[in-house]
């Protein structure tokens, strides 16, 4: 249920304890909303997760692959998220578009003026050099925003 903000966990009931005082002091509760959807989420039918599992997989491939295809990015396979964590440092330091960024923060600048794609930069997670890319839309959009991507950096 990403975006919701809703989930549970499994383990020790110490650790549970524990962990649920630290989640009550440091974060607000559940909207109502939230909770019925999720509780609806874990007990109705489950195919829907498994159509949903087999769509994210495709584009974890998807992504992963064309990434890899730019000459500068490494990306390895994520394998349980729906976002691609690459390298991208062979592009910083690097001329595009007559600019060149210093830091994945100012490439990430470039890359949205001038290709109109959003990532967010490694600083924000304590990984300068890296980009956080999403995988959950539509296939469509994300063919597109990668193509955009490499036919910036010449890939």
């Amino acid at each position: 249920m990403t975006g919701w903000r809703v989930g549970w966990m499994v383990g020790p009931p110490d650790v549970i304890a524990a962990a649920a005082n630290l989640q009550s002091h440091t974060t607000s509760n559940v909207c109502n909303v939230a909770q019925r959807a999720a509780l609806a989420a874990v007990s109705g039918d489950l195919d829907a997760v498994a159509a949903m599992r087999a769509t994210y997989d495709r584009r974890r491939r998807t992504i992963v692959s064309m990434l890899n295809d730019i000459p500068g990015v490494r990306c390895p396979e994520p394998e349980g998220a729906f976002y691609a964590f690459p390298s991208l440092e062979g592009l910083v330091g690097r001329r595009l578009q007559g600019r060149t960024a210093s830091s994945s923060m100012e490439l990430a600048a470039l890359v949205l003026d001038e290709a109109k794609v959003a990532f967010v930069p490694g600083e924000a997670f304590g990984a300068p050099g890296y980009g956080r890319f999403s995988y959950a839309l539509g296939d469509d959009a994300l063919v597109e925003g990668i193509t955009r991507l490499a036919k910036l950096v010449g890939g």
